[in-house]
């Protein structure tokens, strides 16, 4: 009678134990990459840095590429959970928000949070797109996958009537795109030393009078 249980419990310590030494690969990787950039990283380099053979790594995780996929997917989400951003407890209550200022106040903080995770991951990506097929695939994918999050921001606010009168909600969601590119993120925290309140706080005013239809007024007050 204690021979499932038994088996049970092997096969979910197995579990953790590859779940752990995933991680531990990708995080190696993560590191190699944004250290010496993704062109100069090997295969082996990853396998020492994390602590095992060769053939784990590509059993593990895969190849190169796919390594960076998933450490980007994990720096997204923050963490290795197989749940969407779009359906994490945090973006659910941004989305329920019925006040469109609020949303974009909390979407600023999040986005620029997953931004520090990301951007010197992304900029590692980009600096080899030129040269590999599917690197520039995976950039490409990140690209419209963000366009397509700042597409739903977008509607929502649309959905509470909340849009400027001269801007459609593709307008929004491009203004929205570049706002929160994660080379936006590099040049002012990384190369010009904004603290993270500085450029939160920046990236919320700047949505709020870019979108909102209750700054069009304000605006128009404003002293030439």
């Amino acid at each position: 009678m204690t021979h499932p249980v038994k088996r049970t419990y092997n096969s979910t310590l197995r579990d953790e134990q590859a779940r752990a030494t995933r991680r531990a690969i990708v995080q190696a990787a993560v590191e190699l990459f944004v250290e010496r950039g993704y062109g100069a990283t090997t295969i082996d380099a990853i396998a020492a840095k994390a602590g095992v053979g060769r053939k784990t790594v590509f059993t593990s995780v895969g190849s190169k590429a796919q390594a960076l996929k998933l450490g980007i997917d994990w720096a997204i989400v923050g963490d290795d959970e197989p749940v969407p951003l779009a359906d994490r407890p945090e973006t659910r209550a941004a989305m329920a928000e019925p006040d469109a200022r609020r949303i974009l106040t909390s979407f600023a903080r999040t986005l620029l949070s997953i931004s520090s995770r990301i951007a010197p991951l992304v900029t590692a990506a980009e600096a080899v797109t030129g040269a590999d097929p599917e690197i520039k695939e995976l950039t490409d994918d990140i690209r419209r996958q963000r366009r397509t999050g700042m597409g739903a921001i977008a509607a929502a606010l649309a959905d509470r009537g909340a849009l400027r009168p001269d801007m459609t909600v593709d307008e929004a969601a491009d203004v929205m795109t570049v706002l929160v590119d994660p080379n936006t993120y590099m040049r002012l925290v990384v190369e010009r030393h904004w603290d993270l309140d500085r450029a939160e706080q920046w990236l919320s005013d700047a949505l709020v009078r870019m979108l909102l239809a209750d700054q069009v007024g304000q605006e128009s007050n404003q002293p030439a």
